[in-house]
């Protein structure tokens, strides 16, 4: 309707101007009269690009000056003495009165149109004007005012509707997540701790055989983690669907991980899968390489950065015979000699949690055979589905370690 109006008072303009130079070109009040016309709704327009909207106090401006004042002076000082010569600035009215009912309440309005109707006649009146004339020119001010506040009405009521209609199906979008959500989770509770669950009851195994102790130690890790997201505010990202994927996929093969989340910032579906694709790798390299059966996985955001850390307390490796990346300037924070915990992602609980270790960089760990890490280091696996998946998608991975004390991975988005 903002557009609407404008045309229609860009169309009355144009009307005056042709009259102005065709029949008082040589008066100066007509040639005032289209000027303040002019700037009156210029000041209108760019208002409205302004707020977005007509600013009631400028249209009131409008309707006063231009729709009510306007016919005076051009009788007065414009020699407009017959209703051809007044007409063109008559129709300025019509404008007037339709922008008024955009910009203005139903009461303010009718005062406006009132206004607009008794100031029109009176301007009729004085130049002797048929009464078939002012009839129609007084219709047409009226209904201007009619059909712009119905349109305005019913368009108003249409984006209302639209809106409604956005708003259910988002929340029906949302209730089909959260019942597709909790098929997910029956469906992995049955064929994880339901079913170790029912074994131990049957008596068909033995609850104290370590193999069932680590199996009940990553049910339970898989527990803890769905009471942490079902009392989250914020629905799951698809960043933290892709990396919980990743991990039960580690879980599934016997390592046990320990994961944290501490609001991590929304980030792409592309790197999202990129993340969690580099996570499933440095957790393959924990199961295989590292010599212990638990990892930490730690995921946060460092001021709008991504960053998903893996890091164990296994064998570790020297990162001087690691290749170009996982050696010096790409070893990450933990190079600095502080000690570096799945903590320093966000506070997550790490393996400093049963004794104050820190992680890979700790003081005083023992030293233990390094062969199967370097070779995990050094090969396919970090340079390819680590290194390159981040520098992919134009992040950065960081490895830190020394033998004996573990590895830290890094991964941040954007590097």
């Amino acid at each position: 309707m903002v557009i609407a109006t404008a045309l229609y008072r860009g169309s009355h303009l144009v009307a005056g101007g042709v009259v102005v130079a065709q029949h008082q070109r040589d008066r100066l009040f007509p040639w005032l009269a289209l000027s303040a016309a002019i700037a009156s709704t210029a000041l209108i327009w760019f208002m409205a690009a302004r707020h977005r909207r007509l600013v009631p106090w400028v249209v009131g401006l409008d309707v006063l000056v231009i729709g009510c004042l306007l016919p005076f002076g051009a009788y007065a000082w414009g020699g407009a003495r017959t209703q051809e010569s007044v007409a063109w600035v008559m129709l300025l009215g019509g404008s007037a009165s339709a922008m008024a009912a955009v910009a203005f309440g139903a009461r303010l309005l009718a005062v406006a149109v009132a206004l607009l109707v008794a100031t029109h006649l009176a301007g009729y009146l004085m130049v002797e004007a048929d009464a078939a004339v002012t009839g129609a020119h007084l219709n047409a001010l009226v209904f201007s005012a009619v059909v712009s506040w119905v349109l305005t009405w019913y368009l108003c009521r249409q984006g209302e509707q639209v809106d409604s209609a956005n708003r259910r199906a988002l929340a029906a979008e949302a209730q089909r997540a959260r019942f597709a959500e909790r098929v997910a989770h029956h469906n992995a509770l049955h064929d994880t701790v339901l079913a170790t669950l029912t074994a131990i009851a049957r008596g068909g195994v033995d609850a104290n055989t370590s193999m069932m102790r680590e199996r009940c130690a990553r049910e339970a890790a898989y527990l803890r983690r769905l009471v942490e997201q079902a009392d989250d505010r914020e629905p799951a990202s698809e960043l933290r669907a892709a990396l919980e994927e990743s991990v039960r996929a580690a879980e599934a093969l016997g390592l046990r991980v320990t994961a944290r989340y501490h609001e991590p910032p929304a980030v792409p579906g592309e790197i999202a899968l990129a993340m969690a694709r580099a996570t499933t790798e440095a957790l393959n390299n924990v199961r295989c390489h590292a010599g212990t059966g638990h990892a930490f996985l730690t995921a946060t955001g460092d001021s709008g950065r991504l960053v998903v850390t893996v890091v164990d307390r296994g064998r570790g490796f020297d990162t001087g015979s690691a290749g170009p990346e996982g050696a010096g300037g790409a070893a990450g924070p933990g190079d600095a000699g502080g000690p570096a915990g799945p903590d320093d992602a966000g506070g997550a609980a790490g393996p400093g949690d049963a004794g104050g270790a820190a992680g890979p960089r700790a003081s005083g760990g023992p030293e233990g055979p390094v062969g199967p890490a370097r070779q995990a280091t050094g090969g396919i696996g970090l340079d390819r589905s680590v290194y390159a998946r981040m520098r992919g998608v134009g992040g950065r991975a960081f490895v830190d370690s020394a033998p004996g004390e573990g590895v830290r991975v890094e991964l941040r988005w954007p590097g």
